[in-house]
């Protein structure tokens, strides 16, 4: 799942960044209004961290602009405002949900899993295909067999593929999603994580395996 997290406190910034790839989300930061937009038109997100008191572009004006457009998003609104007219501003404007600094890093994740919830497909932190099941709160890929800890990017390709079982996603596409838009990767860095995932997959005895469809991209298909 990919977040994008506009904060101009870079010390903030990073440190939620550090926190969320920690928990298996890919992240993106921004450091105004302005880019924020930029980001979130030129790549795909799951979820926005907004800040209300940015440069350029405060907060409120960018979820104005977003819900404007269309723009249905999850956003989560950060603020060191803890008046009520001020979360009842942004939830008018469309904020999914308000969190006042400083936060407790556990409500943060709670809050972040809560509204993108939706997002994922399924209201369950257990997603199953055959006799595989990954479950997104220990990142944990099983069969009746054995288990693994999935890191970081593995978990976030294996929930993409689970999260649309028998649907061909492009590489590009997962590139994009897992890492990101802007990253100087080689778009081979995909396969190596297929791979890690197919041999994961074999040693738990999956009745399920990833295909390849080729210069297309991978679909998680039941085995014949």
């Amino acid at each position: 799942m990919r977040l994008l997290i506009a904060e101009d406190e870079k010390s903030l910034s990073k440190a939620l960044t550090v926190i969320l790839e920690k928990n298996n989300y890919s992240v993106d930061a921004a450091f105004d209004g302005v880019e924020a937009l930029d980001y979130l038109e030129a790549g795909q997100y799951d979820g926005l961290i907004l800040d209300v008191m940015m440069p350029r572009m405060d907060g409120m004006t960018v979820l104005k602009k977003l819900r404007a457009k269309g723009n249905n998003i999850p956003v989560l609104m950060l603020t060191a405002k803890s008046e009520i007219d001020d979360r009842v501003t942004g939830l008018d404007c469309g904020a999914n949900d308000y969190l006042t600094k400083p936060f407790d890093t556990k409500e943060l994740l709670a809050r972040i899993r809560a509204m993108t919830r939706g997002r994922s497909g399924s209201q369950s932190s257990v997603l199953t295909m055959g006799n595989i099941s990954l479950d997104r709160t220990t990142f944990e890929l099983s069969s009746p067999s054995g288990s693994f800890r999935l890191a970081n990017k593995e978990f976030q390709v294996m929930e993409l593929l689970m999260s649309n079982p028998k649907q061909l996603i492009p590489t590009e596409l997962m590139m994009e999603k897992i890492w990101g838009y802007d990253s100087d990767s080689e778009i081979s860095v995909v396969w190596a994580y297929i791979s890690y995932l197919r041999k994961k997959l074999t040693a738990l005895g999956a009745d399920i395996r990833i295909k390849a469809s080729r210069n297309a991209g991978y679909s998680l298909e039941a085995v014949e």
